[in-house]
């Protein structure tokens, strides 16, 4: 039941990232080619688990997004706000598919489930 409850909470955060982004009539080209941006973080695994589990998890994490998001609301800089509304979009979204924040141990093993 827990897992389906953090799916569902991904699919809202998605939605509402969607809506957003529609809302400031960014283009859309840029939400498809910066949706899985930061999936590059996982390169930090070619140094190992620990780094690349610490690299997925500071870009898979609401709190840089946000941050983003914040600093694009407060400075009215459209760059900044859409950059955080597609990056907190993607976080939404791995939520959503069952990927959540991973362990030291495997890239398996993530605070939602194993893989």
């Amino acid at each position: 039941m827990n897992r389906l409850i953090l799916k569902l909470e991904g699919l809202l955060v998605l939605l509402a990232c969607i809506y957003a982004f529609m809302e400031y009539d960014f283009k859309w080209i840029w939400f498809i080619v910066l949706l899985f941006a930061p999936d590059i973080s996982m390169v930090g695994y070619l140094k190992g688990v620990r780094v690349g589990a610490v690299a997925y998890n500071l870009f898979h994490t609401y709190l840089l997004s946000g941050i983003m998001l914040v600093i694009g609301v407060v400075t009215k800089m459209d760059v900044f706000l859409m950059i955080g509304i597609i990056w907190t979009a993607h976080i939404g979204l791995d939520r959503l598919l069952g990927y959540g924040l991973k362990y030291k141990t495997e890239f398996k093993d993530t605070h939602l489930n194993r893989l």
